[in-house]
């Protein structure tokens, strides 16, 4: 008489797997922050810049044509940063050409015969003091010709020394920083491949089950 002998077997099997993922706002707003704190850090460290304005006028002699000092206002306003002009004021605003060449700037206004010369700097009364030497340069040059051109310069509005500066505070470039880290954030969400929040993955086939022992037969 004998026993049958038996043998167990275990099918492969599939285990669940969910794979832990990053929710999309935390993208986000971690790009909104850390762009606030570079930009606020940013306005810290920059040192503030100071901008003055003088302001100078055109205006006919005796037998000029008044609609003409509009035109050469215009005029004017290119000419006030060339080389010719700017050589002349160096000396009275005791910087460089290349510091005047890097922050001076004009403006002219299509209705009115005038010139707007802007001066920035990081030391308020260098700023003023450069917006006001290269004006009187101009007006200067802009004389020498008035027998021919029938127009001359005045000064109109001389440049003081500014109280505040008109560059952005820190809170200005934290804002910006931030807005900047919120749309960095959010093109990288765009853009970024799609994760699978469940995946399949196969389970490990086990061995087989060990034969059970042979008895004797009675």
């Amino acid at each position: 008489m004998s026993e049958n002998l038996t043998r167990g077997h275990r099918s492969p099997g599939t285990t669940l797997v969910r794979v832990k993922t990053t929710p999309s706002w935390s993208l986000l707003a971690a790009g909104v922050v850390l762009g606030g704190l570079l930009g606020g850090a940013y306005g810290v460290v920059k040192p503030p810049t100071y901008t003055a304005t003088s302001y100078v006028i055109a205006v006919p002699t005796d037998k000029g044509d008044p609609s003409a000092a509009l035109g050469f206002a215009q005029a004017y306003g290119r000419v006030a940063t060339q080389l010719a002009v700017l050589g002349d004021a160096q000396v009275r605003a005791g910087v460089p050409m290349k510091t005047l060449q890097a922050s001076v700037r004009t403006a002219t206004s299509p209705d009115a015969p005038m010139v707007a010369v802007s001066a920035t700097s990081s030391r308020p009364g260098r700023a003023a003091a450069m917006a006001n030497a290269v004006s009187s340069s101009l007006t200067r040059h802009a004389n020498d010709s008035r027998n021919s051109t029938h127009v001359e310069l005045l000064s109109f509005s001389r440049a003081v020394k500014p109280i505040s500066a008109s560059s952005p505070s820190p809170t200005v470039t934290g804002l910006v920083g931030a807005s900047a880290g919120g749309l960095l954030g959010g093109l990288v969400l765009l853009v970024r491949p799609r994760r699978v929040a469940d995946t399949v993955r196969p389970a490990s086939v086990p061995g087989p089950a060990t034969a059970a022992d042979v008895h004797g037969q009675l």
